[in-house]
């Protein structure tokens, strides 16, 4: 284990570079705005977020070393600083958010504007990045060689890798190139079709097959790796392969919940698949993913406990004076700032949240700051538990304002309010987390890199409300397009809490199969995440899972340093196909509203879907070689071995 106190960063804290410059702002926040709405249109469809961390590192790497012709890790430090702080601005707010337009759909209440919007997340990603000045010192000085914050880690070592940047640089473009592409011509010209479907429908057995064959899915799949794709996968398939058919048969010819047009309810082995999963499935499901959630929590409250008191023991350690490397934001800063915050979203009309929401978001925000951090210096921030910090967030929340009249519509919404907020805060902090990480390794300024997470928050908050609003009015949440599985999952609870409209069966159903699956020492989130979405999104995830297991198990390595380089382009290139391809679903989404229609798919008559789901498997599979071509490109393998040797 590394002494902290025998560490030196690589930039010497006497040593002053080129940092906070035009150049890294400018860059930071077009990769947070970026990675921010490609990161929404993919949480939104499968409820997952990638971190955005070293494709923003690389990209930085590429245009500053290699365009710009200039040599500062430092000024490419803080564009990967300002620009992840998109994504995990993105994922607190699409996790719950949508539940609101879901809301106004339903004609429960107006649809939140631009503004409340803005400012709610504007609200969450501040205080986020507040709450980790003063834990820097505890969390990341001194525990490094404790918490080894693998993503911080990471992104520091490709920084480190300088003269390569240029060169990782190029996969991630050509990810996002050909993933752009690929999209623009499935649902975009729609030359074939982006889902992949094969149901079996007849009175003895009902049950249902396909697969999303988009680049995102893939690029998901193998970042994750087989172990998650597979847990994920496997519950796609007891949702589908045995919940479906199970359902069907012992209904039978007993009246379902579903009315057809003329009003009468449709026998149960009549209805088709999807239908069984959008009525009963997905209930099942949502039970699965609250349960996981919470046990996920529970599970990890002696470490946040213990955490929140070592953290506590440091609080406002940090320096601002002195040592470069040791300076942060100043703590009446902090403090201030913090107040005014909560006193604001108190008082703007726009924000629902009464004086009592408001202490709740303070008090509970610090502790899940604290608690995000100690996470993902564990675990990563793919496996941080925001969900489960939510869910619990809104479960307390909603009974709190229900006990004390705030109820109806008004309190849903505050509820909600209280959660995105919440769940925002804990996001940023993780990645905040991580980036101070990387700044410690490689002798950034502390205090920089703060102001430069408040940035990037700035510019993800302005434009989270523009994407929200587009991918809304193209297809609507809660769509087949745009699932928001999270949202869906946040709406539910806060109406099962406040209103006891929920089918409690079938979410009980859904919490003892997470017990089980728990029992069995099974990752229960990932397991219920797969049970509650389609399995047309777990199909491809868990494909592209498999592409990494044999790109990590193959045996033609000359040594480990080519098989590292191996499984890193694949991560590269998988980051950008992600990016890639929401980029282009929010293009979509914009020609949607403009009411812009390229579809070409009549070429093929009126046997389009029949013909059009095998041209799609084919082009899924040209895609998938792609990535295999990038995981085994020879002179770049041969330039990283000589370097590594």
């Amino acid at each position: 284990m590394e002494n902290k106190k025998e560490f030196k960063p690589f930039i010497p804290a006497d040593q002053v570079l080129p940092e906070f410059t035009v150049t890294s702002i400018i860059l930071g926040i077009i990769l947070a705005v970026v990675f921010g709405g490609a990161n929404a249109y993919l949480g939104l469809r499968v409820g997952m977020t990638v971190s955005a961390s070293i494709p923003a590192a690389v990209i930085s790497m590429g245009v500053i070393r290699v365009i710009l012709k200039k040599d500062s890790i430092l000024e490419n430090n803080m564009v990967q600083t300002i620009g992840s702080a998109g994504e995990s601005l993105a994922a607190g707010a699409i996790f719950t958010l949508p539940a609101v337009f879901m809301w106004a759909e339903e004609g429960v209440c107006d649809a939140p504007s631009f503004l409340t919007i803005a400012i709610i997340a504007l609200c969450g990603g501040f205080l986020g990045v507040l709450f980790m000045v003063p834990l820097r010192t505890a969390l990341i000085v001194e525990e490094h060689g404790v918490l080894p914050y693998p993503e911080g880690t990471a992104c520091a070592e490709v920084l480190l890798a300088g003269e390569e940047g240029g060169e990782k640089s190029k996969v991630v473009f050509a990810g996002l190139g050909i993933a752009a592409v690929y999209k623009f011509i499935a649902d975009g010209l729609k030359l074939f079709p982006s889902e992949v479907n094969f149901d079996i429908q007849n009175p003895t057995f009902t049950c249902g097959v396909g697969m999303d064959v988009l680049p995102a899915l893939a690029g998901v799949g193998y970042i994750c790796g087989l172990e998650i794709s597979s847990y994920m996968f496997a519950g796609g398939i007891l949702s589908y392969l045995v919940l479906i058919p199970a359902i069907a048969f012992f209904g039978g010819e007993t009246a379902s919940r579903v009315m057809d047009e003329a009003g009468n309810a449709i026998p149960f082995n009549q209805l088709d698949p999807g239908t069984i999963w959008s009525n009963y499935i997905r209930y099942i499901g949502a039970g699965a993913v609250a349960a996981g959630g919470i046990m996920s929590l529970l599970k990890s409250l002696p470490t946040m406990i213990k955490t929140f008191k070592k953290a506590m023991g440091g609080f406002g350690k940090n320096v601002t004076g002195g040592d470069r490397t040791q300076q942060d934001l100043p703590m009446k800063v902090v403090i201030l700032s913090v107040l005014v915050i909560a006193v604001a979203i108190w008082l703007i009309p726009s924000i629902p949240v009464n004086p009592l929401g408001a202490v709740i978001i303070v008090v509970f925000g610090f502790f899940f700051a604290t608690v995000s951090s100690r996470m993902v210096g564990l675990v990563g921030s793919s496996n941080n538990p925001v969900s489960g910090m939510a869910i619990a967030t809104l479960i307390l929340t909603t009974f709190i304002f229900k006990m004390t009249g705030n109820d109806g519509t008004h309190g849903m919404v505050a509820a909600i309010s209280v959660g995105t907020i919440i769940c925002i805060i804990a996001a940023i902090a993780g990645d905040t987390s991580q980036d101070l990480k990387t700044g410690y390794i490689v002798g950034a300024t502390p205090k920089k890199q703060q102001i430069g997470e408040l940035i990037g928050s700035l510019a993800a908050a302005i434009a989270i409300g523009g994407v929200m609003y587009l991918l809304n009015a193209a297809w609507g949440f809660g769509s087949e397009a745009i699932p928001a599985p999270q949202a869906s999952l946040m709406k539910m609870v806060v109406e099962g809490v406040m209103g006891g409209t929920l089918p409690w069966t079938l979410i009980f159903m859904g919490v003892f199969i997470a017990i089980a699956v728990e029992v069995l020492g099974i990752p229960v989130l990932a397991f219920a995440i797969g049970l509650y979405l389609p399995i047309h999104l777990s199909s491809p995830i868990f494909v592209g899972g498999l592409i990494k297991w044999y790109v990590e198990s193959k045996k033609k390595y000359d040594n480990e340093a080519q098989k590292k380089h191996s499984v890193e382009s694949g991560v590269l290139y998988s980051a950008g196909m992600i990016a890639g391809e929401g980029l282009v679903g929010i293009l979509l989404a914009v020609f949607a509203v403009l009411g812009l229609d390229f579809d070409m798919s009549g070429i093929y008559g009126n046997s389009f879907m029949s013909v059009g789901n095998w041209v799609a498997l084919v082009a899924f599979a040209l895609l998938l070689a792609t990535l295999f071509y990038m995981c085994k490109k020879k002179k770049t393998i041969e330039i990283d071995t000589t370097k590594a040797e």
